[in-house]
């Protein structure tokens, strides 16, 4: 089974899927990890490799070939990025978005790279609408269009081993069956 894992910065993509893949017993491979690796590669912060992608297609295109390769080339797989369900395509058995409020991801990202939540914040919302530019000049793809997604959660009230918990009990009880011959639309679909 490849399961992806997409949200917005600090939505918890990262966590939830290492502790989703270490609990299935699967791989786990991160986008952000990719993109961090290619910020630190041109010494560059994430946000500073952001605005050079908006004039350097190849940065966003490198990243998301690699991440439809991976998704065509392994299985038993949590494949997380902002794009990994738009970009595993056909391969992705069951699509995740995480999400939460600005203000409890900026707190998470300032925690996290020991920052201000007030930088944080800003940062994160510059990222978003960059990328969400980009997304929609290169594919056409409207990141807050969520109904490819199988489930769609809000982080923002569990602890991350609540959202484990969560996204196993369901992962857990998805019955492919379910979804022959209908589109991710038309297929079995969670909301909280």
């Amino acid at each position: 089974m490849l399961i992806t894992i997409s949200g917005p910065a600090g939505s918890g993509k990262s966590t939830a899927a290492a502790g989703l893949a270490e609990a299935l017993g699967y791989d786990h491979v991160s986008g952000g990890d990719i993109f961090r690796a290619l910020a630190d590669d041109r010494s560059v912060t994430p946000l500073e490799l952001n605005r050079a992608a908006e004039e350097d297609d190849s940065i966003d295109r490198d990243l998301d070939r690699r991440l439809r390769e991976t998704a065509a080339e392994r299985d038993h797989l949590v494949l997380e990025s902002r794009l990994a369900g738009w970009m595993a395509g056909e391969h992705a058995d069951f699509r995740i978005w995480l999400s939460a409020p600005l203000e409890i991801r900026a707190e998470r990202i300032a925690e996290r790279e020991d920052k201000s939540v007030e930088r944080a914040r800003e940062e994160t919302r510059a990222r978003a609408a960059s990328e969400a530019s980009r997304y929609r000049e290169y594919y056409g793809i409207d990141i807050e269009e969520l109904s490819i997604y199988d489930l769609v959660l809000n982080t923002s009230r569990l602890d991350p081993d609540g959202v484990v918990e969560a996204l196993r009990a369901v992962v857990e009880s998805y019955t492919p069956e379910a979804d022959e011959g209908k589109t991710p639309v038309e297929g079995v679909r969670y909301e909280f």
